[in-house]
């Protein structure tokens, strides 16, 4: 696990509104995030965690507002080689092994493909599974492959959409454990998480959306 490359510094959100049809999934929100934290997107269902992280992942565009990227300021095509995502879709090939899709992301990030998959393999604990087809793995199992997959290339933005669906409890601990490492090799990590105590623990920041706006914004202390 090596030093974030310099990329990213930071994530600034301002006044952003995301409209789908005539419905705001969000209204108004502004933060800024910092390179070495840890936040989680806490609310209800609905209240526009998903589309916020969708947001700073470049993956939807503002309806109205701004999100900037120190020091690369909103050049997207640059930003979007220092992100890492786990989402509700894998972004794997189902007919690739979990090996394969990982060495297959480092290419695309122009990283190193020898050792790619060894970087990876043991953070997330898929020693056992990840030379079988990606299609025929359990969920926790596609999970942590997808995990290996957004940090191969060393990403210093780590967006992470309920990385806990599925994972056993062995499988969780070692997720928190990759969430620690993320933070100390200086990237921003941003989870969307409806496990309660979970960021007390982790002494995460807590982003709290309610109906498409920011109710909360604190500190939780482990």
């Amino acid at each position: 696990m090596g030093p974030v490359v310099a990329g990213v510094e930071g994530v600034v959100v301002s006044g952003v509104t995301r409209m789908f049809g005539g419905t705001a999934a969000l209204r108004g929100v502004s933060t800024e995030l910092s390179a070495g934290s840890l936040v989680f997107l806490e609310g209800p269902n609905g209240a526009g965690k998903s589309t916020l992280l969708a947001v700073i992942g470049t993956l939807l565009k503002p309806t109205r507002g701004t999100v900037t990227y120190p020091p690369l300021g909103d050049d997207l095509s640059s930003v979007r080689e220092h992100i890492g995502w786990v989402a509700h879709d894998a972004f794997c090939y189902g007919e690739l092994s979990g090996r394969e899709n990982v060495e297959l992301a480092a290419q695309l990030y122009g990283c190193e493909v020898a050792g790619s998959w060894e970087r990876v393999r043991d953070r997330v604990g898929a020693e056992v599974f990840g030379d079988r087809v990606f299609s025929s793995l359990s969920r926790g199992q596609k999970q942590r492959i997808a995990l290996a997959r957004a940090l191969v290339h060393g990403p210093s933005v780590v967006l992470l959409d309920e990385p806990f669906t599925g994972l056993d409890p062995a499988s969780s601990e070692r997720l928190e454990v990759v969430l620690r490492e993320e933070v100390e090799r200086g990237a921003l990590v941003v989870v969307v998480n409806h496990a309660p105590g979970m960021a007390q623990r982790l002494g995460a920041r807590v982003l709290r959306l309610e109906g498409g706006r920011v109710a909360s914004d604190a500190m939780r202390h482990s």
